[in-house]
């Protein structure tokens, strides 16, 4: 019972939180580009993971089966999430005004799009109580990589930007705090608890986001 109330007020005040901030940083990137695309991201993730998170509450707190909306949530989430990381390879680019590096884009979006393609596979059994575990460790082979680029392209890009520096740090520990998860909490449920820290690695982004569209303010 307790872990179901903390997890709970943590998971909606999360999701308030990261679409609230969203919204806020959409209305006031006043043709700031960099910040129209935090907002978008924030928004993006805090929408994606309602439909994981919400499924999941509703587990703890009614008798109804939600296994497939439970499911369809997760698939839900690893779309919106890879198109996150899209997303802010777009912020990198425009922010520190990188307008070469051509294979690097090109890389990005094809690990995207194999991502999502190896999402959409039945095989993933996303609707099943037992999913398949060979397909959650394919599917976020192509993701891990994403997540490699990123964390050393925004380490050499945001060394010298105040807001963003730590931006490689929270991407590398919400990743080391994601892979145990597909790896093993299907055997051990209780590794499924990193996904709390996981997801305060998101907030930690978003607080820089919102640092960044208010340094940014006078001179957007």
């Amino acid at each position: 019972m307790m872990q179901a109330i903390g997890e709970s007020i943590f998971d909606v005040a999360y999701l308030l939180f990261a679409i609230i901030s969203g919204i806020t940083l959409l209305m006031k990137a006043k043709g700031r580009t960099v910040i129209a695309l935090f907002g978008w991201m924030t928004l993006l993730l805090g929408v994606g993971d309602s439909f994981h998170l919400i499924p999941r509450m509703l587990n703890y707190w009614t008798d109804s089966d939600y296994t497939a909306a439970l499911g369809l949530g997760k698939l839900i989430t690893s779309l919106t999430m890879t198109a996150f990381y899209l997303l802010f390879e777009y912020v990198r680019r425009n922010k520190y005004g990188i307008t070469g590096q051509k294979p690097v884009l090109a890389t990005v979006w094809l690990l995207a799009a194999v991502r999502m393609a190896l999402c959409c596979f039945p095989q993933n059994g996303w609707m099943s109580a037992e999913p398949s575990l060979l397909w959650g460790i394919l599917r976020n082979i192509p993701f891990a990589i994403l997540g490699v680029m990123t964390v050393v392209l925004w380490f050499k890009s945001a060394s010298n930007d105040k807001a963003l520096q730590w931006s490689w740090l929270a991407v590398t520990l919400s990743f080391l705090f994601y892979l145990p998860v597909v790896l093993w909490s299907q055997t051990v449920p209780i590794i499924g608890m990193l996904m709390l820290p996981k997801t305060c690695m998101y907030i930690w982004l978003i607080v820089m986001f919102i640092k960044t569209e208010k340094s940014t303010k006078i001179s957007g």
